[in-house]
């Protein structure tokens, strides 16, 4: 929630215009989440710091982005880790990663104008200034902004990439999915299905299977939690799964 110049609550409503947005937009403080310190197993409360100070204004060819929606992703632990790792951990004392999508405030760059969506990676943080680099327009008026960051972002390029080009699978096959009810696994059982799969999900929980059944489309899926959880992997999967087919 922002503030008007007249003092009015603005919220960060989706359907706003470009005029309405630049109208209605007044930015009044930066609240920011830092990595504090790295964790030991499950990240708590005090592994984070919340700062707050006054929203920076863009120098010449810089543009100022309000976060709208920002994606919080299992990758986000390994990065809080210092551990080797394919990607570089997040410095004690910096912004949280994250996907973001934003709309451009304020703007002295060429490209870019107040009221633009944008995807980026602006991180755990209200504002970011940008030079540009890395930002993605999203057009005037996206219809489902959040899909830059799900379907039709990273988790979606994960499951279509992952599946079709990796795990090619052909109809008749079973494909086993971990994490069936997340993102990329809710996206993976269902393009496997329109490829003429069976399609057996693992998630935690009753409810989640449930879901990935009912919902999602899958013929069965199994509650890891379950104490026979292996007994009914093997009913369903009697010969056994080639680890390619696990995504």
């Amino acid at each position: 929630m922002s503030m008007r110049a007249d003092g009015k609550a603005a919220s960060l409503n989706t359907d706003l215009s470009k005029e309405e947005f630049v109208m209605a937009f007044n930015p009044q403080r930066h609240r920011r989440w830092l990595l504090a310190s790295r964790p030991h197993g499950e990240p708590t409360g005090e592994n984070f710091r919340l700062e707050e100070g006054e929203v920076a204004s863009p120098g010449p060819g810089q543009l100022l982005l309000r976060t709208v929606f920002l994606s919080l992703d299992p990758y986000m632990r390994g990065r809080m880790s210092d551990a080797p790792s394919y990607s570089p951990p997040v410095a004690i004392g910096a912004v949280m990663v994250g996907g973001t999508v934003s709309r451009v405030v304020t703007s002295n760059h060429a490209d870019y104008q107040p009221g633009d969506w944008v995807l980026g990676y602006g991180g755990w943080q209200d504002y970011e200034i940008s030079d540009g680099s890395g930002l993605v327009k999203l057009g005037d008026n996206p219809e489902h902004p959040s899909w830059a960051l799900g379907i039709l972002g990273m988790p979606g390029f994960t499951a279509y990439m992952g599946l079709l080009d990796i795990g090619q699978p052909k109809a008749g096959e079973t494909l086993v999915v971990a994490a069936a009810t997340g993102p990329v696994g809710a996206t993976v059982g269902q393009i496997a299905k329109l490829k003429g799969c069976r399609t057996v999900g693992i998630a935690g929980g009753s409810e989640k299977c449930r879901y990935a059944v009912e919902t999602l489309g899958f013929d069965v899926c199994i509650d890891h939690r379950a104490p026979d959880f292996a007994v009914k992997l093997l009913e369903e999967c009697p010969q056994g799964i080639d680890r390619k087919s696990v995504v």
